[in-house]
């Protein structure tokens, strides 16, 4: 359910300590994984807050929020009025403003936080690969020359590529695209991973694709297209991952489970 209003003590009367509260600021497969390795926990009351871009996000087993906070003083307040007592930033690789307003939040409520942040993708042998530092500049980077080009980089950023009708695109996204590409030559596909190299590489003939448009997400849900490209001999645009404020990070749900135990073990405040 959406919860909006204070999240309840769970001790019981007989003095137990209370459940740890923390906050899941979530919407990537690391989230979901921390959130269901937590379910079942007596010890810690989860919240998980997605920024509400997707119209159907998967259900997982815990208190859900939608929206924003109100930038990093918004979300420092609702740290203290919900009493948080660990702050859990497992927000997409891309999703800079989130993490940074969550850096300074945690600072300005004094709640321990950790970045979940799984490693970028490694360029291999056989990997034809052109790094650029925004999607404005993919969108450069392929060129005047008209190509067949896949489009996996978020229906956000699609508005880019209008700078470049003359290209025919094959665009992947979770949600409808909309009109961000109105009168260029588009086939879209709405899917979520995670997404294969076979499968991938099928799809890249199919549709005749020429060159893949991407962000260097990391993982593994989406690194098919990746490995498909290297397979096929095709050329890829990638958007580097954007620097990110300096905190305590861990790469996978697991390990922040053992930061948030370990958290749980030490605090008396709880």
């Amino acid at each position: 359910m959406n919860s909006h209003g204070a999240v309840l003590d769970t001790g019981g009367a007989s003095g137990e300590k209370a459940a740890m509260r923390i906050l899941i600021l979530g919407g990537t497969t690391e989230a979901a994984g921390l959130v269901r390795l937590l379910a079942g926990r007596p010890d810690y009351d989860v919240t998980l807050s997605l920024a509400g871009r997707t119209a159907a996000p998967l259900a997982l087993p815990a208190r859900t929020r939608i929206g924003g906070f109100g930038g990093a003083a918004g979300l420092a307040a609702y740290l203290c009025e919900h009493r948080i007592a660990a702050l859990i930033d497992a927000t997409h690789p891309f999703a800079r403003l989130i993490s940074r307003n969550a850096a300074a939040a945690g600072r300005e409520a004094g709640v321990p936080l950790l970045a979940v942040r799984r490693p970028a993708w490694a360029r291999e042998p056989g990997d034809a690969w052109r790094e650029v530092e925004s999607v404005p500049q993919a969108t450069t980077a392929l060129g005047t020359a008209p190509r067949r080009v896949f489009l996996t980089v978020g229906r956000l950023e699609l508005a880019a590529f209008a700078a470049a009708p003359q290209h025919r695109y094959l665009v992947r996204t979770i949600e409808p695209v909309g009109d961000a590409l109105a009168g260029i030559d588009i086939t879209t596909i709405e899917a979520r991973g995670p997404f294969g190299a076979a499968e991938e590489a099928a799809l890249m003939q199919r549709h005749g694709v020429e060159v893949l448009v991407t962000k260097n997400s990391g993982g593994s849900a989406t690194y098919g297209k990746i490995a498909a490209a290297r397979a096929l001999g095709l050329p890829v645009v990638i958007v580097r991952q954007p620097v990110m404020p300096d905190v305590p990070q861990v790469a996978e749900a697991r390990a922040a489970l053992d930061w948030l135990d370990a958290h749980r073990a030490t605090d008396r405040g709880v």
